[in-house]
């Protein structure tokens, strides 16, 4: 596979592995567009998106069967990477409508989830539901330009990245970011992160985009968020926790849940990390770490999947999202230069879209991929 010495934000050079591999662009388009269209307006068992009145759409949770932040900022990110505005101001309406407070401690956050109706299940956030909103937002302002409020998609998108860094400055509510070691949090209010949640390569983008002000912590949070990575991921199989303290080890057992080990949150590290080596070329631990996950699922059938811990032992309890995790081991191959890169992105082109009630988070995840991997998931 080739290399390119900086990453896409330096050279607007995206790599396309499939054509790499022998693909044809004729092919690569076609599945591309075809699997945009399975989870738009595919049949029962395949789409995850479904229309609402005459200008809202939201993402369907498909196993809990509620809409999530996740989901659907998820989705207005693939709809701007597909230009496809029309879903993208849905899934926004949608969004703004029902899920945005617009007052009170949280206020400019998004209730993380609510019923399909729009009513909120729980008033909390997820930060990475903010994240991805205003990175979608900021490139929706690039490809279509503002249009009236709720469309100005930039004065939105700051609004947000506002709150999650002041929040609590002049009243109630917390910020999102640890401000001392400017990591993000897995909610609020709690004292530890989400290794999944850090996103160096759209902070470095917020740097340039959002209030002047705010830059140099942006900046900061790019640096701080691939260094937290390293210590995060384990040095031998890669694998990272669910919930893991601003060190980096794992965090304590919730009250929801334990937490400490490799299941369905901790496969978009993988992705993430591939994605930020294809923009910014930023940190030469990506390559290894990438090779180094790889190395650890080559020869674990994807039908053998399951939860580990992040030394590597597995646990009796499979994985809920083995596509899923597939198309992240597969996104790895942006960073990876070993053996398995090819094995990984072949693999995933000849696997198709999850069906069932547990395809949502899978076929997100497959969406992301396949963009990414084409060569089509950018910066705008």
């Amino acid at each position: 596979m080739t290399t390119i010495a900086q990453g896409a934000y330096h050279t607007g050079e995206y790599r396309n592995l499939f054509k790499e591999l022998g693909y044809e662009e004729s092919l690569i388009q076609t599945k591309l567009e075809q699997t945009w269209a399975e989870l738009i307006e595919g049949d029962a068992n395949t789409r995850i998106y479904y229309p609402m009145g005459e200008d809202m759409g939201y993402f369907l949770d498909t196993g809990n069967t509620d809409v999530r932040t996740e989901g659907m900022s998820y989705g207005m990110m693939m709809a701007v990477q597909m230009n496809d505005k029309n879903i993208f101001d849905r899934l926004w309406t949608f969004s703004k409508r029902f899920m945005q407070h617009t007052e009170g401690r949280y206020q400019h956050y998004f209730a993380w989830h609510c019923t399909t109706e729009g009513t909120r299940l729980s008033q909390g956030p997820a930060p990475d539901g903010e994240e991805f909103y205003a990175m979608a937002l900021l490139f929706a302002s690039s490809r279509w330009g503002d249009g009236p409020e709720p469309y100005n998609y930039s004065v939105q998108a700051k609004t947000i990245l506002r709150a999650c860094i002041h929040k609590g400055e002049e009243g109630e509510g917390d910020p999102m970011w640890d401000l001392p070691t400017r990591l993000i949090k897995f909610v609020p209010e709690s004292p530890f992160s989400d290794p999944s949640y850090h996103l160096p390569h759209f902070y470095e983008l917020f740097a340039e985009r959002a209030d002047e002000e705010d830059r140099v912590f942006w900046r900061e949070a790019a640096a701080a968020s691939r260094a937290y990575l390293h210590t995060a991921c384990h040095p031998e199989t890669g694998l990272s926790p669910e919930y893991a303290n601003y060190d980096g080890t794992p965090a304590p057992v919730q009250r929801h849940g334990d937490f400490r080990h490799f299941f369905s949150d901790a496969y978009r590290v993988a992705a993430n990390i591939g994605l930020d080596w294809e923009w910014f070329r930023a940190d030469p631990w990506q390559v290894e770490q990438s090779n180094r996950l790889q190395r650890f699922f080559r020869d674990i059938a994807v039908s053998d999947y399951r939860r580990y811990t992040i030394d590597g032992k597995p646990f009796d309890e499979p994985s809920l999202h083995p596509i899923g995790l597939l198309a992240t081991n597969a996104m790895a191959s942006l960073a990876a230069d070993g053996p398995d890169a090819e094995h990984f992105a072949r693999l995933f082109w000849n696997t198709p879209l999850r069906d069932g009630a547990r395809r949502y988070y899978d076929n997100c995840l497959y969406m992301f991929s396949l963009l990414a991997l084409c060569g089509r998931y950018r910066i705008y």
